[in-house]
């Protein structure tokens, strides 16, 4: 093994362990935003237990918050990596509405 490519190695390493990491927290945000999406339209259509089911599918100790705003219900859905160096400093978040079936039609009078 030449002087060179012993310097190199320990580089190369560590470029391609940032890379997967970043590769990792990608594909964790897009599973954050999917699941606030869907969880959105779940609580929408007053599918609460199968909402709740879709957060926990997303990562270990992933947890989301609703709340309504007139017609509509949205749900932001927070999880940290599982990453050993990022996972106290990095919380990755998504948000998500829809259309509330629950609710009356902005049109319907309460009889």
């Amino acid at each position: 093994m030449t002087a060179e490519f012993a310097v190199v190695l320990p580089a190369v390493v560590v470029v391609l362990a940032l890379g997967m990491g970043a590769l990792q927290l990608g594909a964790l945000q897009v599973r954050v935003a999917d699941a606030a999406a869907d969880a959105a339209r779940l609580l929408g259509r007053g599918e609460a237990e199968a909402a709740a089911a879709r957060v926990a599918d997303v990562q270990v100790g992933a947890g989301a918050e609703s709340w309504n705003t007139g017609h509509l219900v949205c749900v932001t859905v927070r999880a940290r990596p599982l990453i050993a160096l990022l996972d106290e400093h990095v919380e990755l978040s998504a948000s998500g509405c829809a259309l509330d079936d629950r609710a009356p039609a902005p049109g319907d009078a309460a009889s």
